[in-house]
């Protein structure tokens, strides 16, 4: 299937410094796409992605991917601080958490993987570096959010998504300081920026929304129960 794109040329990009290793999806989180075209195209914003995908499947060409697109900010995955140079992004628009969060379309989703697929034929991005906005920053960003269809994405070949895994009951109890720091060492490894700590904190909480958002859309909230422990090692093992 060949993609085409409408090309809105933005002007908030500058060189690359490094290859492209990762793709980066966000939701746009603005009321219309047209609102979100209209500010990553505005000098003024210093945003852009590479990509804008409406909802009805349209995709819009905003900087070359040999360009280093301004979508990502202050982030950080598997040690690398500055995404923006290494990563392709790509908005989707959605309202977002703020305007009305609500499930992706599927001409949408259609077109993300035609133009991811060609994108990953492009580049030598693996599966482990096809991540959400949420994932290089959990402490600042919630998107591509619970709704996205991380599995369908990875059913298609484009990221990661564990084997089937058995999981344990639920528990309410909490989680022992040998469990939390066997979870932060999994985290890490994923990808994630966290401390061995041991403990619960607040960092170790964000970063467990950002994997649940993506991994565990059903229950989004901060706690290393033992079915969310044990998905973790699940993706840590497959990363």
């Amino acid at each position: 299937m060949t993609l085409e794109s409408i090309e809105a040329p933005s002007p908030n990009f500058d060189a690359r410094n490094k290859l492209p290793d990762m793709l980066v999806l966000h939701y746009t989180g603005m009321q219309t796409g047209e609102a979100a075209l209209a500010r990553m195209c505005d000098p003024a914003a210093k945003v852009s992605a590479h990509y804008m995908i409406e909802e009805d499947g349209r995709v819009f060409h905003l900087v070359p991917e040999d360009r280093r697109a301004w979508h990502a900010g202050v982030s950080c995955w598997r040690g690398q601080r500055d995404v923006n140079a290494r990563s392709i992004g790509i908005e989707l628009v959605n309202p977002g958490h703020e305007f009305g969060y609500r499930d992706f379309p599927d001409a949408q989703i259609a077109a993300l993987v035609v133009l991811a697929r060609g994108i990953l034929d492009r580049h030598p991005i693996p599966a482990r570096n096809v991540v959400g906005h949420s994932d290089v920053a959990p402490a600042r960003k919630t998107d591509p959010g619970e709704r996205f269809p991380w599995r369908a994405l990875a059913a298609a070949g484009i990221g990661l998504w564990p084997r089937e895994v058995r999981l344990p009951g639920m528990t309410q109890s909490g989680a022992s300081d040998q469990a939390i720091q066997t979870a932060q060492i999994n985290l890490a490894r994923i990808g994630y920026t966290i401390d061995i700590t041991r403990i619960l904190d607040e960092t170790t909480q964000q970063v467990v929304i950002a994997f649940q958002r993506r991994f565990r859309p059903q229950r989004v909230d901060g706690l290393l129960d033992d079915q969310t422990t044990a998905l973790i090692a699940a993706v840590a093992a497959a990363s």
